[in-house]
């Protein structure tokens, strides 16, 4: 299986003139070559952006204008976990790291990719199992330690309708997740190492309708993330993608509103 990009490096490096030492080693292969770069995040709009229930509400308004001010800008408000986003371990943690304690590292990790949308769309409380894990390894091949390992469940195709929080007449939300058991399972396995995340295509990795959030809380514990409300997982393949999250890192942040990316390569 292919877990990612590697990189051919000349392997003799060429002398720096007059000091005898080497200068530092480059792709052979230009980087824009070997990688497709393609986006995972819903655009950051109000008017379609779904919030999460009891979140703090997102406006976009214009500050400034050229033909005022000579230049054009808007204030955002939002909260942390607003649209496509990441979240830190002091999200569910208490004394967990904060968004400015991780290190980048923690925001580059392999990816995988686990379609549920068949299952999703008879039942929007799905949970995937441990089964359905060990099923999609004898497949696919291990899951790399440290991955993010992430949901497609469809989701993404009802974004800017009430469809997508789903909620009922009793204002339940209902969307598919992971079980408990299987966030324990690639904790135990160490799947999800001290560094690694949870990625889906709804509100968060636990289903909709569980108010206990039991993968979040066990999830968000030493340099592990979260990623949310993705999108365009179609443009990944199963196995062999990166994915590299970007966004604001805030003082003492439970994570924030990201650009996350998917790293393809396109050599074998």
């Amino acid at each position: 299986m292919v877990i990612g990009a590697r990189l051919a490096l000349p392997t003799v490096a060429d002398a720096l003139p007059g000091t005898g030492s080497a200068q530092p080693p480059r792709p052979s292969v230009p980087l824009d070559r070997l990688l497709r770069i393609v986006s995972l995040s819903h655009v950051n709009d109000p008017a379609l952006t779904p919030i999460f229930p009891g979140d703090p509400e997102f406006s976009l308004e214009t500050a400034f204008t050229v033909a005022d001010d000579g230049f054009y800008l808007q204030y955002v408000k939002e909260g942390e976990h607003t649209g496509t986003h990441w979240g830190a371990p002091a999200h569910f943690q208490e004394g967990g790291l904060t968004a400015d304690q991780l290190d980048p590292e923690d925001l580059f990790l392999p990816a995988v990719k686990i379609d549920i949308r068949d299952r999703a769309a008879a039942d929007a409380d799905y949970a995937v199992t441990v089964a359905d894990l060990q099923n999609w390894e004898a497949v696919n091949g291990a899951i790399p330690s440290g991955a993010a390992v992430i949901l497609w469940t469809g989701w993404a195709s009802r974004w800017g309708t009430d469809a997508y929080a789903n909620a009922d007449a009793d204002g339940v939300t209902h969307q598919p997740g992971f079980s408990a058991e299987a966030a324990q399972w690639l904790i135990d396995t160490g799947r999800l190492a001290d560094r690694g995340a949870l990625g889906t295509d709804t509100f968060g990795p636990d289903l909709g309708n569980d108010e206990t959030y039991p993968v979040s809380v066990k999830l968000y514990d030493r340099r592990r993330i979260s990623l949310e409300n993705l999108t365009n997982l179609e443009s990944i393949p199963t196995t062999g993608a990166y994915v590299l999250v970007g966004g604001p890192i805030n003082r003492a942040g439970s994570g924030s509103p990201a650009t996350i990316f998917g790293l393809v390569p396109k050599l074998p």
